[in-house]
């Protein structure tokens, strides 16, 4: 009988609104190798990080990183235009680091997709209408292109748009 690898993973970010001032931004990885969580709070309006939590449950390597100290690092970070960059200096980007920074990065991504709910609402109903309304808003904000399939690199939505430069 043949060898077959299996492998399989689940990533699930929420974003929920833990008081009037605050976000709460959960990412929960796991997958054949790794099992992982990261909690950062974010204050309003500002965004910055109030707060930063996780764990690292197992992982590919010999030992489990404790994420604690790393994140605590990122404490402070405004979330917004830049931070991949600053998290990766502040966290890391060796193999064992990368992953927490991954999800840190997720999370806030996260955040800055939930800003935009109040505009999905407004939306119009029309197909046509609705897709020069995502086109022009997406175009408003570059931190979105690449963050979901609607807006993904061969989407309708973003045609003709020159991505962000997002080098580290």
């Amino acid at each position: 009988m043949a060898y077959i690898n299996q492998y399989s993973r689940n990533r699930c970010t929420t974003v929920q609104e833990s008081s009037r001032n605050s976000l709460l931004s959960l990412c929960r990885l796991q997958d054949t190798l790794t099992e992982a969580w990261v909690e950062i709070r974010v204050a309003l309006p500002d965004l910055n990080i109030t707060q930063a939590k996780g764990e690292m449950i197992r992982c590919p390597f010999a030992q489990p990183l404790d994420p604690d100290p790393l994140l605590e690092k990122i404490v402070g970070v405004r979330v917004g235009p830049g931070m991949l960059k600053i998290l990766k200096g502040l966290i890391g980007h060796e193999p064992d680091k990368a992953e927490l920074c991954y999800m840190v990065e997720e999370c806030c991504e996260s955040v800055i997709l939930s800003m935009t709910k109040g505009i999905l609402a407004r939306a119009p109903r029309e197909p046509m209408d609705s897709s020069a309304f995502f086109s022009k808003m997406v175009r408003k904000a570059v931190r979105l292109y690449n963050q979901c399939a609607a807006f993904k690199p061969d989407s309708p939505l973003v045609e003709g748009m020159t991505p962000p430069d997002k080098t580290p």
